[in-house]
């Protein structure tokens, strides 16, 4: 049984993390938010903790974390470059492990998307498509860039430098062996990504429906665990999953 903190546990993955914690046995040690709580103090009485806060709070939390020695599984979105520079370092001393999908379904799928890319030829186009509640902030979401990136890591290209997003207008003809993303939003929908191989007069579709935030709630606690005891360093979910 491991004590595990939540950072952020006043939002609706927070709840969904609390239950996921108890229904796998382990104790919830305590959460914080905006307005709320200690993350340091809460650090020092965890053994591991899980962050779906926001970006601006992830530096308190890696802080917090290096100083009491445990390891932190981090699920806020919209990071940016300087973040994960912090997450470096703070993996330099605690095991980090940094997503942007804790879900189980999503991780094989990032690792088949992965595979399929590294064996179709650039004149197989690949299109995200992803559709998210009225309420989430960031696009692409997370999970579209791990998706993303797990196409371009197949084909030995950087995502940055051939990723289309946004299109509007004349946008002139598609760039070969780019990677595509469009974003919806609307309702209630917890989660819904496609990614699309379109090939010369076929199509491969590959789908993740996420039907509860549970899903979620339920990989990150997992992979909370799994950090239980790893030496320093970056970790990722499919390492959880042995992939």
């Amino acid at each position: 049984m491991a004590r595990i903190g939540i950072v952020g546990s006043q939002g609706r993955m927070g709840a969904a993390l609390a239950e996921a914690i108890r229904a796998a046995g382990h104790e919830m040690s305590g959460g914080v938010d905006r307005d709320t709580g200690d993350v340091a103090q809460l650090a020092a009485t965890s053994d591991a903790l899980v962050d779906f806060s926001a970006p601006v709070a992830l530096q308190a939390t890696l802080d917090a974390c290096v100083a009491s020695g445990i390891p932190v599984l981090i699920g806020t979105t919209g990071l940016e470059s300087e973040h994960h520079a912090a997450i470096d370092r703070a993996a330099s001393g605690i095991a980090v492990l940094q997503t942007g999908n804790t879900s189980l379904g999503v991780t094989m799928l990032a690792h088949l998307v992965q595979e399929a890319a590294s064996r179709l030829g650039p004149d197989w186009d690949i299109e995200i498509v992803e559709i998210h509640h009225r309420m989430k902030v960031d696009a692409p979401s997370g999970t579209a860039l791990l998706l993303g990136e797990a196409a371009a890591k197949g084909r030995g290209i950087a995502l940055a430098d051939n990723s289309e997003r946004g299109r509007d207008g004349i946008t002139g003809r598609r760039a070969e062996g780019a990677i595509g993303f469009a974003s919806l939003r609307g309702g209630t929908v917890a989660g819904e990504h496609t990614v699309y191989f379109a090939g010369t007069d076929e199509r491969i579709a590959m789908t993740h429906l996420a039907e509860n935030r549970m899903i979620f709630a339920r990989g990150a606690v997992k992979g909370a665990a799994w950090l239980l005891g790893r030496a320093p360093g970056r970790y990722t979910m499919p390492q959880v999953l042995g992939l």
